[in-house]
């Protein structure tokens, strides 16, 4: 069973979907369901987890909608306000949907120790009682705070986005490479590669320029703690879903079948607590 454990849908609003700038008109239009079904099927994959894109329940309701009539997606990372004083009551809302696997906010777009405050720590604090996992979306310099994040709840299930958006297009990783080392020494913390490309040079990168941050990755989290994820359709910034698929089938070629499967599908069922009826 493979699944692509990272993408994105939406119906596009300029106003609500201000990030996505003028550098970024390829996607300034919808991206559905009926959209990435023949692309997994084109890969022989078998579905995907939806994660939330803007901040708001409407968009965990969307997504969650999406998913009850789309078999496709098989679990949805949504958005709550883990500051708010009725988080408990919110998570226990969402979580009547079976397909809520899952939390996520856009940290990467606030201050540096963010994750240090109470409010949210109070949030991360009452995931586990809804058996909810958290995907840590961070830059290089939240790294830190990431460690102590984790380091504070040893049974919350974390995994890393996007390889932690490490500085591919100017070769940066010394301080990146040390931290996530160090991250990785946490049992209860995955890592998804996704969205390396467009962390890269948009129009002229070449597979060789992930080799090493992707050495450093599996060193550190090993094959079992390691997911894929396509970052759809904001890959498409850099990369058609092929291409940036092709950077990880290449550099896991040399890899056995039985550890293939766990990157490629096995490890997201595992993580995300995926309904083996649903797959």
């Amino acid at each position: 069973m493979k699944i692509d454990a990272h993408q994105h849908f939406w119906i596009y609003n300029s106003v609500r979907d201000s990030w996505i700038d003028e550098r970024m008109k390829v996607i300034q239009k919808d991206f559905l369901p009926e959209l990435l079904v023949p692309i997994l099927e084109q890969h022989d994959i078998d579905g995907c987890i939806a994660v939330q894109a803007d901040q708001s329940e409407e968009e965990t309701q969307f997504l969650l909608d999406l998913a009850s009539n789309n078999a496709v997606v098989k679990g949805v990372v949504g958005w709550v306000d883990l500051c708010a004083d009725t988080i408990e009551e919110r998570l226990a809302h969402f979580s009547k949907n079976k397909l809520f696997k899952g939390v996520r906010h856009i940290v990467q777009a606030e201050a540096n120790d963010f994750m240090l405050g109470a409010n949210f720590q109070h949030g991360i604090s009452k995931l586990e009682q809804f058996g909810l996992t958290y995907d840590i979306l961070i830059i290089p310099e939240q790294l830190p705070a990431a460690i102590a994040l984790v380091q504070k709840f040893p049974k919350q299930q974390f995994v890393i986005n996007h390889i932690a958006k490490p500085y591919i297009k100017d070769a940066k990783m010394d301080a990146w490479k040390d931290n996530m080392k160090a991250l990785s020494k946490f049992p209860n913390v995955f890592c998804k590669l996704s969205g390396m490309v467009t962390e890269a040079d948009w129009q002229n990168w070449t597979p060789e320029d992930f080799t090493k941050y992707m050495d450093v990755v599996f060193d550190a989290f090993g094959v079992n703690r390691i997911m894929y994820g396509s970052d759809w359709p904001v890959c498409l910034l850099a990369a058609n879903y092929s291409g940036q698929l092709e950077v990880l089938k290449c550099y896991i070629s040399r890899f056995s079948e039985s550890e293939k499967a766990n990157i490629m599908g096995n490890n997201a069922i595992k993580f995300y607590n995926l309904n083996p009826l649903n797959l």
